[in-house]
């Protein structure tokens, strides 16, 4: 695993290279239609404060159905107000409320804008009402992951109707209601965004990123599982290592998990931690709760051992290459042993390219011009998985992390700056009027 092949040379090679060029343009001045969209978005802004407040107060916790539709019925409102076929994707058969898709065709590239609806704060948490803090600062459940990043796609959209040039705009809009506790399969809780992906040319995600407004996300790294199991020839312990008992499971878990970490861990981009462990004479574990019991003695040799585990890579050739170095550690068992390794691949990984890259200087240029400053690239080492990865490889650029800044997402402190909202929402409106004109998008 010391060679570096294929698409991680990629990688490593830009993210080893100097971003410099994302901000080498100087600021330039706004056009007569890009004028007009920055004073629209101004005019709507205490609009814009309105729906962010309505929004976060309906608790739409990924469990709480009613909420999640609840919030999606608001916001499909808005889009049908803007001439946007608007649907609901029953969620049914992958165990959760569903999605909202809204869409309208037009001239030039195809553009995907991707939010959610859910909340990590389920109906009995305390954690319930949007706070006005100041007259910069809001606190409140999901006001930055991601409620924030809907109310600026909504209020873009309206910026653009205003100034006039929002029809004859190809865009689609997919607001999923399980971002934070994806249904399963996977495959049916993720088919419309895949669907979605495979006709546009350009996705843009609207999570919060970090939270500093002076980035953006070219890359994540996917999020999957893996689930290792072994098993051992029970003995009273004073037998242990004897020819016809070996070592038990126990050691050959440590093993294992040992092979893991001197022949993997020094791979760019990729880490893997076995986060639950149970071993001996019996075990029970269940993988969707990461809980489980375990029996044994100090006097028996160890007849099972369960580890689960996350995995987290760049791109799929990395997780494939991963997942083949992992079973070839496994299969290596010690005396007297067995062992199996099973993977759940979960969220994909979105590595970064040069087309995402240009998306980023686009998006950069439009910051300078409006007088924001530069926007650079977050290391993907520090962006978790989300929804826009699934449009990795069926879009020729993308781009994540255009929310509402703040701080402590997924805590009952999770506070927005607000500051940035009509700062943001010009960033996405003027950045989206330039790309539906530039023919070299698609």
């Amino acid at each position: 695993m010391n060679k570096v092949p294929g698409a991680l040379m990629l990688v490593t090679a830009l993210l080893a290279t100097p971003r410099t060029e994302v901000g080498a343009s100087q600021q330039k001045p706004l056009n007569p239609t890009e004028e007009t969209i920055v004073e629209a978005v101004d005019a709507l802004n205490d609009s814009g404060l309105t729906l962010l407040e309505r929004i976060v107060n309906i608790n739409s916790g990924t469990m709480n159905f009613d909420g999640v539709r609840e919030v999606g019925d608001v916001l499909r409102t808005e889009f049908d107000a803007l001439g946007f076929r608007t649907r609901w994707v029953d969620g049914t058969a992958f165990g959760r409320s569903g999605h909202l898709i809204a869409e309208r065709s037009g001239h030039g590239p195809g553009i995907l804008l991707i939010g959610h609806l859910d909340t990590v704060f389920e109906p009995d948490h305390p954690f319930q009402q949007f706070t006005l803090l100041s007259d910069t600062t809001a606190r409140g459940p999901g006001i930055i992951d991601m409620k924030g990043g809907d109310v600026i796609i909504v209020q873009a959209l309206k910026a653009l109707a205003t100034a006039g040039v929002l029809d004859g705009m190809s865009i689609t809009v997919v607001l999923h209601g399980d971002e934070e506790h994806s249904g399963r399969p996977l495959n049916l809780a993720r088919r419309d965004i895949i669907e979605a992906a495979r006709t546009a040319d350009i996705a843009i995600g609207f999570e919060d990123g970090d939270g500093n407004p002076r980035t953006a996300v070219v890359a994540r790294r996917g999020a999957g599982g893996w689930v290792l199991r072994t098993r051992g020839t029970p003995a009273h312990s004073s037998q242990i290592f004897k020819d016809s008992i070996g070592p038990g499971a126990v050691f050959e878990a440590a093993r294992i998990l040992d092979g893991f970490r001197t022949q993997l861990s020094g791979e760019a981009l990729l880490t893997f931690n076995p986060g639950v462990a149970l071993g001996g004479t019996a075990v029970t574990l269940d993988e969707k709760q990461g809980r489980g019991t375990g029996f044994g003695k100090t006097n028996v040799v160890a007849e099972y051992m369960i580890v689960q585990g996350d995995i987290r890579t760049i791109s799929t050739e990395q997780l494939e290459r991963t997942k083949a170095a992992m079973r070839a550690i496994v299969a290596n068992h010690l005396p007297q042993t067995s062992a199996d390794i099973t993977f759940d691949d979960g969220y994909p990984g979105m590595a970064p390219t040069e087309g995402h890259y240009r998306l980023l200087q686009s998006y950069s240029q439009v910051s300078k011009d409006l007088g924001f400053g530069e926007v650079t690239a977050v290391d993907p080492g520090s962006a978790g998985a989300a929804d826009i990865s699934f449009t990795a490889g069926l879009v020729s650029m993308a781009l994540d992390g255009l929310g509402l800044s703040g701080v402590d997402g997924h805590t009952a402190g999770e506070t927005a700056d607000l500051t940035t909202l009509p700062m943001l929402t010009k960033r996405a409106a003027v950045l989206l009027h330039r790309l539906a004109r530039s023919p070299g998008t698609h």
